[in-house]
């Protein structure tokens, strides 16, 4: 089959969160089990964009709102990703250093998924499937069906992956010229609550829609920001597939940014290395337990929540923490305050620094995520794959793959983003790490564990074997 994914972000090129790991690695797994699979993106204006070599494959133009902007799709001609990687380049618009954050957001993805389409409405080949992620992507199911301009495609199935439900990209009717000629009777699609809303139209446009976990297309028919209802009433069509990992990029035995690489016959000595350097970097003593936390600092993380349970438990037990993240200036102030405050116990990096956290993963020997949205998590999937037992709140992803160490599970697991229970999380955590023969086997078993792409790419394979049309099947 051939498959192409509309991504805003895609690792390593653009990463903002876990779209960019998931854009980064599902199609590389895709084409090793023998599918034709690329990738449209963006092409901002980063690093990690221009030091790639990459020849033009076509030029066009774009009219937003009665203005003309020249575009540009490039292909990286680096093999060695795993993938065909195509950058959309619209003048003026894509070509900023940051993915989000620009109040003209809705122009430059909008921009992009238009230009996009024209591009593959330019090939002999049509793709059998096309694959879009979040809102940022969320108008081409309804474009392909509805705009005269991409007939071409109508007939194409496309698939839908809600990453995050809580982000929706919504903006007003009144800028309904940023999207090509539609028939007016159709404007129902595109609004929701009086507004364009570009996740809402993709769940009501495509032919199929995913989560990136069982238990989050759960929680969504109950909580997600506005579309409960729509979930629930397309709830036939939609269906949760685990995330997995690139266990490429994420093995400790290759990992390029540890002091010490392992295995699972090899981790004891090697992790006590590993934290020693990373403890030395923020004046820590890595004799004692050490808690992560890697992520966002936004309330969806439980951030503002983290800080006061981590205030609490540093006044009780001896243990260090290490921080690494960025987001809310207030809590990245709060963040900031706390290593001042519990210096030598606490270190803090704001910000995000892909190097140090893998150091993160390799050297302490607790995650904590006491997220209060978390539809897939990655991070607890990476700390098993180098023995770093993660402590979450069970909600999303998290209680799709983190049973409790009480339950015979590799983790600890607390009901609440509430600071009494992750300071309870935190307490058993302490008195298990002493233990430390069967904390061992617990690193080892967490190690073990397979939570590869392997497994959920052939998943996405059936499923777009499913769209597909049976005369597509016998070719």
């Amino acid at each position: 089959m051939k498959i192409v994914h509309f991504s805003a972000e895609c690792y390593p090129f653009a990463k903002a969160g876990g779209l960019g790991d998931v854009v980064g690695a599902l199609p590389k797994y895709l084409n090793q089990i023998g599918h034709q699979t690329s990738v449209l993106l963006p092409y901002y204006a980063r690093i990690e964009l221009s030091e790639n070599e990459r020849s033009l494959c076509f030029s066009t133009s774009v009219t937003l709102e009665n203005n003309e902007f020249t575009a540009s799709v490039y292909k990286v001609t680096d093999e060695d990703i795993g993938f065909p990687l195509f950058l959309v380049s619209v003048e003026g618009l894509t070509d900023r250093p940051n993915i989000y954050g620009y109040e003209d957001d809705a122009k430059r993805f909008v921009a992009f998924q238009r230009v996009g389409l024209q591009f593959l409405m330019a090939q002999d080949d049509l793709p059998d499937v096309v694959h879009v992620h979040d809102h940022h992507t969320g108008l081409i199911p309804f474009m392909m069906t509805q705009c005269p301009e991409f007939e071409k495609l109508k007939d194409i199935p496309t698939l839908l992956s809600i990453h995050n439900a809580q982000y929706q990209g919504s903006f007003p009717h009144e800028w309904g010229g940023l999207l090509p000629e539609f028939p007016e009777t159709h404007v129902g699609l595109l609004d929701w609550d009086g507004m364009i809303n570009p996740l809402a139209t993709a769940i009501k446009t495509a032919w199929r829609v995913t989560t990136v976990s069982p238990t989050y297309m759960e929680e969504l028919q109950q909580h997600a920001n506005g579309l409960e209802g729509l979930l629930s009433h397309e709830a036939q069509k939609c269906t949760g597939i685990l995330n997995g990992i690139d266990t490429e990029t994420w093995n400790p035995k290759t990992d390029p940014f540890l002091e010490a690489n392992y295995g699972v016959s090899t981790f004891a000595k090697a992790r006590k290395i590993n934290k020693t350097k990373l403890c030395n970097a923020h004046n820590l003593d890595p004799e004692v337990p050490l808690f992560g936390f890697i992520g966002r600092l936004v309330w969806e993380k439980g951030a503002d929540v983290l800080v006061q349970a981590l205030e609490e438990a540093l006044n009780k037990w001896e243990f260090n923490v290490i921080l690494l993240g960025s987001g809310d200036p207030a809590l990245e102030e709060r963040f900031k305050n706390l290593s001042e405050w519990y210096q030598g116990k606490v270190g803090a990096y704001i910000g995000y620094k892909e190097s140090m956290s893998h150091e993160v993963y390799a050297g302490a020997d607790f995650l904590l995520m006491p997220s209060r949205v978390e539809p897939c998590g990655l991070n607890q999937l990476y700390s098993f794959r180098y023995g770093c037992m993660p402590i979450v709140r069970k909600t999303g992803g998290l209680k799709d793959t983190v049973v409790d160490i009480n339950d015979g599970g590799l983790g600890v697991t607390h009901e609440e983003t509430e600071s009494g229970q992750i300071v309870s999380a935190i307490e058993r955590a302490l008195q298990f790490f002493p233990k430390q023969t069967a904390f061992r086997k617990k690193q080892k078993e967490m190690m073990q564990t397979d939570h590869s792409w392997e497994h959920a790419a052939k998943k996405y394979a059936s499923l777009y074997h499913e769209l597909i049309k049976p005369e597509s099947n016998e070719q």
